[in-house]
């Protein structure tokens, strides 16, 4: 007799699952990302059979004084940026996530890392969407040490966990997760359920053994990571690498990390010989002109655990559209507006009937609001045609009532400026150093007002 297969209607966004379809998700509230998942048969005793190893999980009930605080080990992987983003390395039996667009350099990245780290570790490189030819030219191309690293292509994570049960490897690398399947569940590679079953065995294989694995993502067409939203939830770490086609630069940004801080940025430059890293990223994204233009300011803002130095351009022009063009690059749009209002309600300059554009140069992204002084200093700057001074760095936040916000680690900021030759800082009167910071002019604001005199006179 034929078993019945069982169906579900889980959600795209959140997980969630569902006996029969609709709409709207009742967990996150998204509609139409429900999509129907056919379970297949389970084993005996109504549960599924697990091959290569056995249950992890401690019944043993303890008090948090019983529990050894011993330092976490790690293991470098020789790239200072990586480990500055992993917050100081491999932590053996954590679960990475590293997503991106297709040509950033995830493949590119990791088989750079996987080929030092197998000179005195054990590592396995798992590829399920080249062949194994494709991933030793790739290795030739770049001068790498091909000796030590072993490599599988495979797309079965029941295969997968076998082999790595007998190899025991201390560095597992699965490229990519979407491509992975198990047997037992009866829907297609990289469907809802498959990415959430293969990345649960994957993730609890790890835990078991003391294994660093990491797992490469798809993002969608927004940017964000391809599948269910519980694939985040069941990873330690969640790295996104992000560069435009047209910039050779690209980052590596932090989005979770339960071994280090979160929103960590990591700059390496895409060259013929693979990525390598940058020690100074605020001397690259500082490469101005001799002469520089109107609408443009240097800004401080904090990443992770420093600070780094990004320049920002404003252009405001003219409108012959009915509704003015507000395009931001870089930065939040609706921050933009708001700042806009601001501008025109406590500063008295209206740009309502001009097309502003903004640019964070060297495609970083900006996501922390200390950003809002040196947008609003550049709009002026570009709508009057007067050129800011071009050793002077700003930073801070601004309300909603004109008033200049501190921000926090302003005194590294300042320091930080200072190191790269900057000699004037309009900075929150909250940030004001009380010691005077050799070679550099502090001028604090607390008014939106206050700011505009400052680069007025």
């Amino acid at each position: 007799m034929a078993t019945k297969t069982k169906s579900a209607y889980v959600c795209n966004d959140c997980g969630a699952d569902y006996r029969k379809w609709q709409g709207q998700c009742g967990e996150c509230g998204a509609w139409n990302t429900l999509s129907e998942v056919r379970m297949g048969p389970a084993a005996r005793g109504g549960k599924v059979l697990r091959p290569g190893f056995a249950g992890a999980v401690d019944g043993a009930v303890k008090t948090l004084s019983d529990i050894a605080l011993d330092e976490i080990p790690r293991i470098s992987t020789g790239t200072g940026e990586l480990d500055l983003v992993l917050g100081g390395g491999l932590v053996p039996g954590s679960a990475i996530l590293v997503g991106g667009e297709p040509g950033a350099g995830k493949s590119t990245l990791l088989l750079q890392t996987l080929c030092k780290l197998a000179e005195n570790n054990t590592a396995l490189y798992v590829t399920g969407e080249e062949s194994p030819q494709q991933v030793a030219m790739r290795a030739h191309r770049l001068d790498l040490p091909p000796d030590r690293l072993e490599i599988m292509a495979e797309t079965s994570v029941e295969t997968v966990c076998a082999i790595a049960e007998q190899k025991r490897p201390k560095i597992l690398v699965v490229d990519s997760i979407q491509v992975m399947h198990m047997d037992e569940v009866t829907s297609a590679p990289g469907s809802v359920s498959q990415v959430r079953e293969s990345a649960s065995m994957l993730v609890r294989f790890a835990k078991q053994t003391g294994t660093v694995l990491i797992l490469v993502g798809h993002v969608t067409k927004d940017g964000s990571l391809a599948g269910p939203k519980v694939l985040e939830h069941m990873i330690d770490c969640s790295l996104m690498l992000e560069g435009s086609s047209d910039s050779h630069f690209r980052t590596l940004r932090s989005n979770k990390n339960r071994f280090g801080a979160v929103n960590e940025l990591g700059v390496f430059a895409m060259t013929d010989k693979g990525l390598k890293e940058v020690a100074n990223p605020s001397a690259i994204f500082l490469q101005r002109g001799e002469e520089v233009s109107s609408g443009s300011v240097v800004m401080v803002v904090w990443e992770g655990t420093r600070p780094l130095l990004v320049e920002l351009q404003a252009l405001v022009d003219d409108s012959h559209l009915g509704n003015p063009r507000r395009v931001t690059v870089g930065l939040d749009h609706n921050r933009l507006s708001m700042l806009l209002a601001v501008l025109h309600r406590h500063g008295g300059i209206s740009v309502g009937d001009q097309d502003v554009f903004v640019n964070v140069v060297g495609g970083v992204k900006v996501l922390e609001t200390s950003a809002d002084l040196a947008l609003i200093l550049s709009v002026i700057s570009s709508f009057r045609d007067k050129t800011l001074p071009q050793d002077l760095v700003v930073f801070g936040e601004v309300g909603l009532a004109g008033e200049i916000r501190p921000v926090a680690n302003g005194q590294e900021r300042l320091r930080e400026a200072a190191k790269h030759g900057f000699t004037r800082a309009i900075v929150p009167a909250g940030n004001a150093p009380k010691q005077p910071i050799k070679g550099m002019t502090v001028i604090p604001v607390r008014r939106v007002t206050e700011a505009l005199d400052a680069v007025s006179n």
